[in-house]
């Protein structure tokens, strides 16, 4: 994904703010005129909007003999991508995420919790067993007890209860407390 400037930024917030209400995209005059305090000529309204296009960034439709312009993507979608991107920028994109993680407001973290809650939802939480006695889910969904060997992985059950740890399924890594997120 391209990082954007400050002008093309400024213009995608125009065409970003604008996209619910104006699904049929806005022309080069509504975004300069949107624009207003910037004082740009309308061609270099016209010159970025035509770059964003270039980038992927905007999709245009003509009419007459204007061009209306709308975003390719959400905003949101925008900035995921960007954030996807940072983690590759090289060492332990684990450890960004960690970082990250920690760094969050706690509305932020509910938000975050929720999410991927709602995502392991999808495919059922997991259990890694740490090499404790109890009782212990079989694949057909049997439960009794047994020893689990440490490192595997089950399906979470209601007789698991709420165990307020996140356990992470990699070898080696400690579980993160749900309360301090630690």
């Amino acid at each position: 994904m391209t990082r954007l400037g400050d002008l093309e930024r400024a213009v995608m917030d125009v065409l970003w703010d604008a996209a619910p209400a104006t699904s049929g995209g806005v022309t080069v005059r509504e975004v300069a005129d949107a624009l207003d305090g910037r004082e740009l000529a309308y061609t270099t309204v016209m010159t970025v909007l035509d770059r964003l296009a270039g980038k992927g960034m905007v999709q245009r439709e003509r009419e007459g003999r204007a061009w209306r312009y709308r975003p390719a993507a959400t905003r949101e979608a925008h900035i995921a991508q960007l954030m996807l991107e940072a983690l590759d920028l090289g060492g332990s994109r684990d450890a960004a995420l960690v970082r990250f993680a920690r760094s969050v407001t706690g509305t932020e973290a509910d938000v975050l919790r929720a999410a991927l809650s709602a995502e392991a939802g999808a495919t059922g939480p997991t259990i890694v067993e740490t090499g404790a006695t109890g009782p212990a889910t079989t694949e057909t969904g049997a439960t009794g007890p047994a020893t689990a060997e440490a490192g595997t992985t089950r399906p979470a059950t209601a007789e698991d209860g709420p165990t307020g740890r996140i356990e992470d399924p990699r070898p080696g890594r400690p579980a993160l407390d749900e309360a301090t997120d630690r």
